[in-house]
């Protein structure tokens, strides 16, 4: 077996917008890449007691968001109150089954008052962020022991002003782009500042997107070089400011010169015969290069928060979890500071423009009922958070 060290901790991650019924942001409606509406993604407002049951048994800590949408229907007011119920009798729940919160602020996801006033690309919006997160630490402050001011802000600014697979769908606006990350950066800053005055043993970072990009050919190495300075490099930039990095990780992409990945260009993929999920090329060793390129260059503690992979193969996701945490185990041999590990994803969520058939989930939900059953990979993450280690 391989065995963690005491002080790790493992848990599991969802975002709000992907697992509750839409509320009035930009992605409620949107039509997703398998035909599905995002609209009740998986009802989880609705089924609360018994996701909390499923996420205590996956360790100590759950990474998740709130809806921005409906705890604040205008700007700068004040949370529904009947909503702070709603969350304050949740996080309760989990906090009597020993289970404390890695809050994310921002999960992609915002109000539809807020993108219609700029959103991250303008900078006057930063205080209506700040105002935000004050009332979440006034509210949920208690039920927090890690926060993430943002998640994968990189993955962010990309999808929604470069490729323009996420609202508000703009293409090749490489420097609005920038902007958007400079502007989140800034309300990192504000954030992380008001929370260690509030809370002063409280651990505050973002979530940032690694990947392991490689040319497939000539042609491939300017691109796969300027894709890896600027995903880790310019767009971690301005989070600098921070208690831990939280780091995800999925995918391996190639590019020849255009990136080769399952959601575009399968073929590619299957000729090069190289393993794979349904989203991307699959190579567990571009995470533990990831950890020491991080620990290396910032020499602050490291959380994985996000891990996992997208198959509807129960054994494959099993296979998965023992190659990662393999490679999580030499990282700490080698000296990096990792601290825990948090899966992705405690159950099957809308994978937000490719939809509810890209599964990730530990729990498995029926797309039409909604009802959830555990797998077989998640009995098996279970035992490695019971027994803080993994047999190989």
């Amino acid at each position: 077996m391989l065995a963690f060290p005491t002080y790790f901790f493992w848990g599991t991650s969802t975002a709000a917008a992907q697992v509750e019924t839409a509320g009035d942001h930009p992605w409620h409606g949107l039509i997703a890449r398998d035909g599905y509406r995002f609209e009740h993604t998986t009802d989880h407002e609705l089924r609360r007691a018994e996701d909390a049951d499923y996420i205590a048994r996956f360790g100590s800590v759950y990474r998740c968001s709130v809806d921005w949408s409906r705890l604040q229907p205008q700007a700068m007011a004040r949370f529904d109150p009947d909503v702070v119920d709603e969350y304050c009798t949740f996080f309760e729940h989990l906090k009597q089954k020993g289970v404390s919160l890695m809050l994310v602020l921002h999960h992609f996801c915002h109000p539809n008052w807020f993108e219609q006033q700029g959103g991250w690309t303008k900078e006057a919006n930063i205080e209506c962020f700040v105002h935000y997160a004050q009332q979440c630490m006034k509210h949920f402050g208690e039920y927090v022991t890690y926060w993430n001011t943002f998640n994968e802000p990189n993955v962010y600014a990309y999808n929604a002003f470069f490729s323009g697979n996420f609202p508000p769908h703009k293409k090749y606006n490489y420097f609005t782009a920038n902007r958007v990350l400079d502007n989140m950066g800034q309300a990192h800053d504000i954030v992380r500042f008001l929370i260690r005055e509030k809370f002063k043993r409280a651990q505050v970072g973002i979530s940032l997107n690694t990947a392991c990009f490689e040319a497939a050919n000539i042609l491939g190495l300017p691109v796969a070089a300027f894709a890896r300075w600027w995903f880790m490099g310019r767009a971690a930039r301005p989070f600098r400011k921070c208690d831990f990095w939280g780091l995800s990780y999925y995918a391996y992409i190639r590019f020849d010169p255009l990136p080769v990945d399952m959601i575009h260009r399968p073929k590619a993929v299957l000729k090069s015969g190289l393993p794979h999920d349904k989203m991307w090329l699959y190579h567990p060793e571009g995470l533990g290069w990831a950890l020491r390129r991080f620990w290396k260059k910032y020499q602050k503690p490291v959380i994985i928060t996000e891990n996992g992979i997208c198959t509807d193969d129960g054994g494959q996701r099993i296979q998965a979890l023992r190659d990662y945490l393999r490679v999580c185990h030499d990282a700490i041999r080698d000296g990096v500071d990792l601290r825990g590990y948090i899966h992705w994803s405690t159950w099957d969520n809308f994978e937000w423009h490719l939809g509810p058939t890209y599964r990730f989930g530990l729990v498995r939900v029926d797309l039409q009922t909604k009802e959830r059953s555990m797998t077989e990979a998640g009995l098996f993450y279970e035992k490695i958070a019971q027994q803080n280690g993994i047999d190989l």
